[in-house]
């Protein structure tokens, strides 16, 4: 069973925790990566699976179960924890242990009849075990919205100056890119939120000329070099040109170069405030 998470995540975070993913080698090979789906593509359910997935939410919860839980949860729980389930006299649930280490109320639903009467819960016998199941899902539904940044809806982010955003892009990022880069960006994406993780941080995924790549020297002077799958301090796999995997110790003697081509923007990252980030986007979104 997978322990659900609480995380509290940037939008250039989320991006950059997906394009982690991308970057890992999966089962089916050099081929497999390549079918997988860039985020500029993803509709709203396939980012929030794929969130859900990388973060080790466990599994979606049932919309229309936590639906019908929602006026018991709010009869029952409400005054105590709160209408969300965030907290108020009582604790908050959403970090209970009793809740993410539940699914679908396998272990909630147990819990929920017996209470916890010595810490002043009482014990819910009446509600029957479809209903106490539907109460589990309307908390897990609570810790999906709190978790699952892939989730979120965003209702309008073009609030910046595209003007002042034409300027950014001219000293920050012309250096690296041309013109053509940017030539009808803002028809490329299917929504502006999308465009913003885009440009801040671009999916490698499908896209073999933003992968990181590593030359590596051997103790004995040979070198190779390839496409980085996997790194740590203790080793490094390669893919090299004909495709064949190669993972290398890194021992004493063995030197590692590595180039990724997304280095500048984990720097403009780093520096990137709100305002440069609302105002590039809104120009960008222009170029049509």
């Amino acid at each position: 069973m997978r322990h659900r998470g609480v995380p509290v995540m940037l939008a250039a975070v989320f991006a950059f925790a997906i394009t982690v993913m991308g970057q890992e080698e999966p089962s089916g090979g050099q081929n497999a990566a390549q079918q997988q789906t860039p985020n500029k593509d993803m509709t709203p359910e396939q980012r929030a699976a794929a969130t859900r997935v990388f973060l080790g939410l466990g599994p979606e919860p049932d919309k229309a179960a936590a639906a019908r839980g929602t006026p018991l949860y709010t009869k029952n729980c409400a005054f105590c924890h709160g209408s969300q389930a965030r907290g108020a006299t009582g604790p908050s649930l959403i970090t209970s242990d009793e809740v993410l280490n539940d699914d679908h109320g396998e272990r909630l639903t147990p819990f929920l009849k017996k209470g916890r009467p010595e810490d002043g819960m009482p014990a819910f016998a009446t509600l029957s075990d479809s209903q106490l199941k539907d109460v589990a899902e309307f908390l897990h539904w609570q810790v999906e919205e709190v978790a699952n940044r892939g989730a979120y809806h965003v209702l309008n982010i073009l609030v910046g100056n595209a003007a002042k955003g034409q300027v950014y892009v001219a000293a920050h990022c012309m250096s690296c890119h041309s013109a053509a880069t940017f030539a009808h960006i803002g028809s490329k994406f299917r929504s502006a939120d999308m465009l913003q993780r885009g440009w801040i941080w671009p999916m490698r995924p499908g896209d073999i000329s933003l992968a990181t790549t590593a030359t590596v020297k051997m103790a004995d002077g040979t070198t190779m070099a390839g496409r980085v799958t996997q790194v740590s301090d203790f080793r490094i796999t390669l893919v090299d040109r004909a495709g064949q995997t190669h993972v290398i110790d890194r021992e004493p003697g063995v030197e590692v170069q590595m180039k990724d081509p997304l280095a500048a923007h984990q720097e403009m990252i780093m520096t990137l405030t709100n305002d440069d980030m609302h105002n590039v986007t809104a120009y960008l979104v222009t170029l049509k």
